[in-house]
C-alpha cells in the first residue's frame, strides 16, 4: 500500500480496512486479519496496525474475541457508509462545488461524466 503524508499511516490503514468492509471482503461477523498479518500485508510495524485495530475497535466497526482475533461488528458496513457521507458532505462537497463555479463546471457537466461512465 502507497501511503500519502496527509494523515498518520494507522489511519489510513483503519480506512483501508474499512474500504475493504464496505466492499464486501469482509462481512458482519467475520474474521480479519490478525494486527500481526495485516501489518505484514501492508509492510507496516506492528505497533501502528495496533493502533489502527484499537481505533476501529473503539470506533465500533470491529471487535476482539480473546483468543480468536478481531471480526467485523454486525452493521459495520452501514455505520462506516454514513459517517463517511456524513464526512464528504460536510468536507468534500463545498470544496468541489467550489472548484465548480471557478472552473464554470455546471451540473449538466458533471451528469453527462456520470452518464459516460
Amino acid at each position: 500500500m502507497n501511503f500519502s503524508n496527509d494523515k498518520a499511516i494507522y489511519i489510513q490503514m483503519a480506512d483501508r480496512l474499512c474500504d475493504e468492509i464496505i466492499a464486501g471482503t469482509y462481512k458482519d461477523d467475520d474474521r480479519i486479519p490478525s494486527v500481526r498479518e495485516y501489518a505484514v500485508m501492508l509492510q507496516v510495524n506492528t505497533n501502528t496496525a495496533v493502533k489502527a485495530f484499537d481505533q476501529l475497535a473503539r470506533d465500533g466497526i470491529i471487535y476482539n474475541k480473546r483468543g480468536l482475533g478481531y471480526f467485523v461488528t454486525a452493521g459495520a458496513s452501514k455505520e462506516i457508509k454514513k459517517a463517511r457521507k456524513a464526512e464528504f458532505m460536510k468536507q468534500t462537497l463545498p470544496e468541489l462545488f467550489r472548484q465548480m463555479q471557478l472552473l464554470d463546471i455546471t451540473i449538466e457537466d458533471i451528469q453527462k461524466k456520470w452518464q459516460q461512465q
